[in-house]
Order: C-alpha cells, then structure tokens, then sequence
C-alpha cells in the first residue's frame, strides 16, 4: 500500500540523520561499490547542499554504525553483497548519462512555481509551487548540451518520503541529482507509466523530449522536458513498470 507523507515529518528527524539515510541509500544502491572511496567531505557538501560540518556528522553516524570506515586515505564503504533491490531500468531524469571524464554535469532542486505548462499536466494551480529539478551536462569540449527541467506533483511529494524530505532543503535552491527517483517511487507503491514524445525542433538542430508519468490511477506524478542537440524524426513511445512486490 502507498504510504503518505505528512510534509512536516521531515522536521522530525535532525538534518545530519537524514543525509546518512540518504548517503547510505547511494552506497546501497551500489553508487560506491563495497570497499569503494567515498567523495570528500567538500564534494559530499555540495552534492547534498548542506555544510561540511553536516557531512562530517552523518559520516559519524554511518561510522558508528560500522557502515563505512576511515582511514588516511579517505572514508570507504563497507557494504558487502548486491544491491538491496535492482535498479529501476528507467534513468531520472529523462537524458541524464553515465559520468562522462572532465563533463560538467549539475542539477539542483528548487520550491517555486513551475513552467505553465507543468502546472497544467500535474493538475496544479497557477503559480502554485512546487519541487522543481534542473538538470544541466556538457561534454569536456563544451558539445552535446542538455538541460532537464522537471515537475513533481502534490501526490509525489506526498505519496514518496524520499521526495517529500527535499521539501525545506530546496527552499534556497540545493545541489540534488534525485537519481533514484524511479526506484523511490515504486517502493512507496506506485506503478510507473511513462509517456515519451521526441521531437526535432524546426530550424535548430535540437531535439525536445517530453516525458510525462503518472500512476495505475491515472494520478500525475512528473513531468520532465529535456532539450538536447541531436539529430532525430519525431518518436512517441510508451511502458509500464510495476510497483515493487
């Protein structure tokens, strides 16, 4: 059964507490494969978009707990096995790539009224806000740019707590890739049905993707549109992937 998510339940849990959950779900989820390094403490604050000191507290607790050690070298996972579950076969968001040497790749997380057109494929009111994801990446040499604007409806933030705790934090704007949006979201129970429409642009070499998923009740859960350059005809096609057992 879906599970809600009071919005001010994230406020219960001390900010530090919160990111170890988060950190540790990336280590689960094989983003730092077992014995693997961890990023510094600098690149772990700008990732999450909270200070140094906060890093430093939610590295403790995942000390304590024996789930990462430390050493001259660094902080290096200690998990053991596969992942705790396979990961979703769906990339959040639509566009983003593997990491690319020497590629510029950012994304971050506002609360603010979404594009239009957004408002209007969620079900929301104008100018109602809302948690907003951008994504931004460029190769080395500065070519193949794409950038990703996403939306996320009222039933997301509060039928998925992964995505209802970056509520505050987006606030003033947070660095938060969201990558496992698309496994959170058939752990809270829900169905993903997606909808994809690629379509060239008249007179620029660019391609608009326009991805719009919803739930097995029909409910909207996101919209993502994503501008890339390439070199394609127009593509709609669709998928079903099933909520977790």
């Amino acid at each position: 059964m879906a599970r809600t998510t009071p919005h001010h339940h994230p406020l219960a849990q001390p900010l530090y507490s919160r990111i170890a959950v988060e950190l540790l779900g990336e280590l689960a989820d094989g983003t730092v494969p077992p014995g693997g390094r961890l990023p510094g403490e600098r690149r772990l604050a700008e990732h999450f978009g909270v200070s140094r000191e906060t890093v430093r507290q939610a590295l403790e607790v995942l000390r304590r707990d024996g789930l990462i050690t430390t050493d001259r070298r660094g902080s290096h996972a200690t998990l053991t096995g596969p992942p705790a579950r396979r990961p979703s076969s769906l990339t959040f968001p639509v566009g983003a790539r593997a990491a690319v040497p020497g590629a510029v790749d950012r994304a971050t997380v506002t609360w603010e009224a979404p594009p239009p057109e957004h408002a209007e494929a969620l079900g929301l009111a104008p100018h109602r806000p809302t948690l907003v994801h951008r994504y931004e990446s460029a190769t080395a040499d500065g070519r193949g740019r794409r950038s990703a604007v996403t939306s996320f409806s009222a039933v997301a933030l509060a039928e998925v707590e992964e995505l209802a705790r970056y509520r505050d934090r987006a606030r003033g704007g947070a660095a938060a890739q969201l990558r496992r949006a698309y496994d959170w979201m058939p752990s809270a129970g829900l169905t993903l049905h997606h909808r994809d429409s690629i379509t060239r642009l008249a007179g620029a070499p660019t391609v608009r993707v326009t991805r719009r998923v919803h739930d097995q009740y029909a409910r909207p859960l996101e919209i993502t549109d994503l501008l890339v350059d390439a070199q394609q005809e127009a593509l709609v096609y669709e998928f079903t992937l099933p909520a977790a057992a």
